[in-house]
């Protein structure tokens, strides 16, 4: 189960790099609107995926706990 989480956390961190990259090659390209809704897509990604890491860390928290006991 907690390797669900980790991966579930890559994913939005992988989705918020690729907005991020696409966001300054828009930026370079003058298409200020473009790269600026790209910014807030990557933002929104981010967000999750630091949401879903310390969900992530708090179910893998929780096994160790668990498994120690």
């Amino acid at each position: 189960m907690p390797y669900d989480s980790h991966q579930r956390a890559a994913e939005f961190h992988e989705m918020a790099a690729h907005a991020h990259r696409a966001a300054a090659t828009h930026h370079g390209k003058e298409d200020h609107l473009t790269a600026h809704e790209l910014s807030r897509q990557a933002l929104e990604h981010s967000r999750k995926a630091f949401e879903a890491s310390q969900a992530a860390f708090e179910k893998s928290a929780t096994a160790v706990k668990d498994q120690s006991t």
